[in-house]
């Protein structure tokens, strides 16, 4: 069975429609020499004399599922608002277990700030956005310098969308992606953050019982009590999985998440 059709939510992005003022520019660009070490590029269908703003996209999964190609829909739709978008594939469980998978979404980050002046977009700067797992990744990137070191000082915001950030006991999950303790304390992005960090933006749905919206409600509380900018937005009528459904265009209309994000990304983005 093709990769893409092994969730419904790849299924989804794959059949729904897409924005029409998007292009996929690049399909497969390799970041790394292992396969799942890759990423597409997005870029307007217009043409555009100045450079993009740059977002890089984390999809979730649980840290042990996912394919790029299921989530062209949101590299789309963000292209489609003037950015060049970034949806990035990194090892999973088990052989991508904890810091594996940290490690690629570090290196795709790099790789993209040295190159995206190469496809349209601007060099200094990125913007980093997450789903569900992916929303932990962007937050320890952000938050916590072991992973780029100086490079942390160019991520210009980052969004979290439905992301777990503080954990409890271990479970199935947590013990498959990070081992049979779960994260460590300094693997919890609760207890990372600092007056330094970036700007943040976290969105969660009111009914998602998956990971519930007192994670970023939490978050945010730490940021801005240690002195950085950090907003939270929890929209009532959204679960887990409808959070990342409504960037897609028939369905952009059901909530005003998709343009809050847009915007915080346009303030933010360089």
């Amino acid at each position: 069975m093709p990769a893409v059709f092994k969730s419904p939510l790849a299924t989804f992005g794959r059949f729904v429609p897409k924005d029409p003022a998007s292009r996929r520019i690049e399909q497969a660009m390799a970041y790394g020499p292992d396969p799942r070490q890759r990423l597409s590029l997005f870029a307007p269908r217009r043409r555009h004399d100045e450079p993009l703003p740059v977002i890089l996209f984390f999809y979730g999964g649980s840290w042990r599922s996912g394919f790029r190609e299921g989530y062209d829909f949101v590299g789309r739709a963000l292209a489609a608002q003037g950015f060049l978008a970034a949806i990035v594939d990194y090892r999973l469980v088990p052989e991508g277990r904890f810091p594996v998978f940290m490690e690629d979404c570090a290196a795709a980050t790099g790789w993209l700030l040295d190159n995206a002046g190469n496809h349209g977009g601007r060099t200094g700067s990125i913007l980093l956005v997450g789903h569900s797992a992916g929303a932990y990744n962007a937050a320890m990137l952000a938050l916590d310098a072991r992973w780029l070191g100086a490079d942390r000082a160019r991520i210009s915001g980052w969004v979290g969308i439905s992301g777990p950030y503080a954990f409890g006991a271990a479970n199935a999950v947590t013990k498959a992606a990070f081992g049979t303790r779960g994260p460590a304390p300094n693997a919890q992005p609760v207890n990372l953050a600092s007056a330094d960090s970036p700007p943040a933006l976290l969105l969660h749905g009111g009914r998602d019982t998956v990971v519930l919206p007192a994670s970023s409600e939490e978050l945010a509380r730490r940021l801005r009590r240690a002195g950085a900018s950090a907003s939270v937005k929890v929209y009532p009528q959204l679960d887990h999985i409808a959070t990342i459904g409504v960037f897609a265009l028939p369905f952009r209309g059901r909530s005003s998440l998709f343009s809050d994000l847009i915007a915080f990304c346009k303030q933010h983005g360089g």
